[in-house]
């Protein structure tokens, strides 16, 4: 038994829920006279919706395919062989589900060697070596390509990728060596590390086409019969693709330069699996493959051992698996239709909601407010998106008319709002306000409509408490941007029945959003979390720390941006307000700086200046700044900061605002950019034993974001 064979049984044996894919060999006569050709289809026998991976015991039917054809080739029997996949989809890569069981470093060098033994022999063929991505590839399925003589690409391919970095892997069968040796280090780069590191980004066909990557492209309809003539003309040598030669000169050293500042500036240093990434796409400058696929299993096998890994996969499945199916949410068969959506003002936050509205539902939305110059201004804002929209190609004429005609705006809300099925408001955030507009609301509205309120940190309850009907109250917390950010927090209200709170997760749906069904507590999830964190910044900060110091503490996080820049954007005036809700409901905790009211009461947008293109401290804002004389190291600050964070959580669960600690990390992630590969928060506290200091034990159980025991 090779020692190939024996690395894949042995891992096998470790998965055996893996669902396996098949390596279908079949033969057919090339044109043009070209000969007999031996044509490898990866298939797992399900359709497109579960995507072809490679587990164990997949990677050993490839290698049994290769056995076969490597004889043919050997004797002469055939002249080329080709590997492609299942309509719509080449491979997705390695099965995750696999990787979340390993729980020792040679286990999972295995899974790397495996990989690489049985690619490689793709290129040691005696014949020729053809991929044709079809569909869908990512990671190992792009891998297994790199590893051939020749690709042709799909038109019609919606996602090529390698995202390993972005779950906290790196490339490990042969993308890190490979890739930058076909298209050169920049290029490889931009693959690896930048598409990883923005939101796991995509390719379509023909960038894949013109990065290089791909020798050749077709359209999707006739995809493998082009493919095969184009082969049957590089055997016959009627075409011969050409390829940019590689400069490994000081432009390989400035494109891995080029990788660790977009790291920098992602993970600030916090993950250490894209500058794994780059330091083998740095030696591969040399071109030794065998030296670098073995530093890619060496790297493989540490990170999959890793905190990192573990919390991106659990991070992955919280966003394709928990948001799909909402803790709490009831019986969906209870929701009632939505035909018609009124909305409750016409500012920016209210039109954006109207224009998501009307584009997911597709219903007539109406908006109103307190003069026509704010409602046409609104309708207004919606009519423009829309026309950006049709510049973009993203809709046609007739879809941007039938949308413009749609949305509409009155001054009378019993004309609005009398047929309308779901009502949200969307104005100035004070209690009474919203219980004057849900009093007008409930005069005219039907029965049966949905009352649902955007506020961000009020009590839902107390919004309902004067309503004949509170039970159709329902809070419908968007994030901003609404058309970026995908977190709805559902808030139960304490009279909230079942039929109003299926048909908002039905609308939710509808409007591709991840919801979480939250309790009625002050400011929820996201923003209790972040009020807590920024106000223990800002209290360091108020007590003498330096703004710079406070900063930086918490670079170790990985966050998307500072706590002063994040303040910024959400805006000074808003922290604050959110700040004194929770002050009221939790004064022990919860405290309101003297100095973030200063810069507030001075009409101040935030605490920089960006004159020099780089954040620098205002000064009017430093001549208005309070401090103490308590002032805290890097590591103090940050420690402080996270045991307020550990502590919060705990009293949030305690109370039951959300079912479990995953739900948390779902609010985060998908409401406040909190970075995948910490998989949230809580993993983190775990992991840097903050959890267990401050609440005497972890969040998440052993195994669940971390290497089982």
């Amino acid at each position: 038994m090779s020692t190939t064979t024996e690395l894949l049984k042995g891992a096998a044996e470790l998965f055996p829920d893996e669902v396996v894919t098949q390596a279908h060999v079949r033969h057919l006569d090339l044109p043009y006279g070209a000969g007999r050709f031996a044509l490898i289809t990866l298939d797992n026998g399900l359709d497109h919706t579960k995507p072809t991976t490679f587990g164990p015991q997949s990677l050993a039917n490839l290698n049994a395919a290769i056995d076969q054809v490597e004889k043919e080739a050997a004797d002469g029997t055939i002249t080329g062989v080709g590997i492609t996949g299942k309509p719509f989809i080449f491979a997705v890569g390695a099965d995750l589900k696999g990787v979340e069981l390993l729980g020792r470093h040679e286990d999972a060098l295995a899974i790397g060697k495996g990989g690489h033994d049985v690619f490689r022999r793709l290129s040691g063929l005696a014949v020729p070596t053809f991929a044709y991505y079809n569909g869908a590839a990512m990671g190992g399925g792009v891998e297994v390509g790199l590893h051939c003589t020749y690709r042709t690409v799909s038109t019609a391919i919606p996602a090529f990728s390698l995202p390993e970095v972005f779950l906290g892997l790196v490339p490990g069968w042969g993308g890190c060596a490979l890739l930058p040796n076909l298209i050169g280090a920049d290029r490889a780069v931009s693959v690896i590390i930048e598409n990883s590191l923005n939101q796991n980004r995509q390719l379509k066909g023909k960038q894949v086409f013109d990065l290089g990557i791909a020798d050749a492209i077709f359209e999707g309809a006739d995809f493998l019969e082009q493919s095969l003539v184009w082969t049957a003309n590089v055997l016959k040598g009627s075409v011969t693709p050409q390829r940019a030669e590689i400069d490994r000169g000081d432009a390989w050293d400035a494109a891995v330069a080029r990788g660790r500042a977009i790291a920098d500036s992602k993970v600030h240093g916090a993950a250490p699996a894209a500058y794994r990434a780059l330091d083998i796409i740095a030696a591969a400058k040399d071109g030794d493959l065998s030296a670098g696929f073995d530093a890619e299993d060496q790297a493989l096998a540490d990170l999959i051992m890793g905190g990192e890994l573990r919390s991106g996969i659990y991070a992955f499945n919280l966003v394709q698996k928990r948001a799909k199916r909402p803790a709490g949410a009831p019986d969906k068969n209870l929701a009632r239709p939505v035909t018609k959506v009124g909305v409750v003002g016409a500012g920016l936050m209210a039109s954006q909601l109207a224009l998501l509205f009307l584009r997911r539902l597709e219903v007539p939305v109406v908006l109103t407010d307190i003069d026509q110059e704010r409602v046409d201004k609104g309708v207004g804002y919606v009519h423009a998106e829309i026309e950006k929209l049709l510049g973009k190609g993203r809709i046609n004429q007739d879809k941007a008319n039938r949308l413009k005609g749609l949305v509409s705006g009155v001054l009378d809300k019993a004309e609005g709002f009398a047929d309308a099925d779901f009502i949200i408001e969307a104005v100035f955030e004070e209690i009474g306000v919203k219980q004057q507009v849900f009093a007008e609301v409930e005069a005219v509205a039907p029965a049966h409509a949905i009352l649902a309120t955007n506020t961000s940190s009020l009590s839902v309850t107390e919004m309902a408490s004067k309503l004949k009907n509170p039970e159709r109250v329902v809070g419908f917390h968007f994030f901003n941007p609404v058309a970026i950010l995908p977190l709805l927090e559902i808030v139960r209200g304490e009279q909230t029945d079942d039929a109003s709170l299926a048909t908002a997760f039905g609308v939710a749906r509808k409007l591709k959003k991840t919801a979480v069904l939250v309790k009625d507590a002050p400011a929820f999830v996201v923003n209790r979390i972040l009020t807590r964190f920024m106000g223990e910044i800002q209290n360091v900060i108020d007590e003498g720390t330096p703004v710079e110091v406070a900063e930086k503490a918490v670079e170790p996080l990985g966050l998307p941006m500072s706590p002063l820049v994040l303040l910024e954007l959400v805006g000074p005036a808003i922290g604050l307000h959110v700040s004194e809700t929770l002050n009221r409901a939790f004064p022990e905790r919860f405290t309101v700086s003297e100095n973030l009211a200063a810069v507030v009461k001075a009409g101040k947008r935030g605490f920089y200046v960006y004159d020099s293109g780089a954040p620098v401290l205002d000064p009017e804002v430093a001549a208005l700044l309070k401090q103490g004389d308590t002032v805290l190291t890097e590591e103090q600050t940050r420690d402080r900061v996270l045991d307020a964070v550990a502590q919060e959580i705990g009293l949030m669960l305690e109370e039951g605002v959300v079912a479990e600690a995953q739900d948390i990390d779902l609010c985060l992630i998908t409401g406040a950019g909190w970075p995948f590969h910490l998989g949230g928060i809580t993993p983190y506290l775990d992991r840097e034993g903050v959890s267990e200091r401050v609440n005497g034990k972890t969040f998440l159980e052993r195994g669940v974001a971390s290497v089982p025991a």
